[in-house]
């Protein structure tokens, strides 16, 4: 019960774009096999320089998908260094206000454990205008298990996903001035 929670999975229906929160490459093919599966017409790839991956995120990300038959008009990307998911959703917003057609709905792409905090960011930011549906990478094409407490890294990213979501809502959420201030020097990647 402790892990499920976390994992929020929608039943999919067609959008604008699919944002494929910056990460590992099969959060990126996940996204990929939606887009080939007509759940959008356009994938949208976040996140600048990565020390961990030691690459540019939106650049891999459409380098990837044009490897995989993605047409090149069908790829955006924005390359700003992020820190955080909420940077991630405020990167989409920008790219959604500045598209030359109406985006009404969107697909996010995540790990199952990140689905329930990114769901409440990505609402938080783009608001009642634009219906997010949460699609999580399968926990087969990740390295996570369902049963999370029989796995060492599992039972880690539940851990630190409750701890996020707690950060989130207290520094987004209910704080405000100098505290809000100080909750956001410990913004990290």
């Amino acid at each position: 019960m402790i892990g499920k929670y976390l994992v929020v999975q929608d039943q999919l229906s067609p959008a604008e774009v699919i944002h494929v929160i910056a990460g590992e490459d099969y959060r990126t093919d996940y996204a990929i096999q939606l887009y080939k599966q007509g759940f959008a017409n356009q994938i949208f790839f976040t996140g600048g320089w990565c020390n961990t991956h030691q690459y540019n995120h939106g650049q891999h990300g459409m380098e990837r998908a044009l490897s995989q038959g993605v047409p090149e008009a069908a790829i955006a990307f924005d390359e700003s260094p992020v820190t955080s998911t909420y940077e991630e959703a405020e990167r989409l917003a920008t790219f959604i206000d500045g598209s030359p057609r109406t985006i009404e709905s969107v697909v996010v792409v995540s790990d199952p454990y990140h689905m329930r905090r990114a769901r409440w960011t990505y609402r938080r930011v783009l608001g009642k205008n634009v219906a997010v549906q949460m699609a999580p990478v399968p926990f087969e094409r990740t390295p996570y298990q369902l049963r999370w407490w029989d796995d060492y890294q599992s039972k880690r990213y539940v851990k630190d996903e409750y701890l996020k979501y707690f950060y989130y809502i207290t520094r987004y959420q209910l704080s405000w001035g100098w505290i809000r201030e100080w909750l956001a020097s410990y913004d990290t990647e």
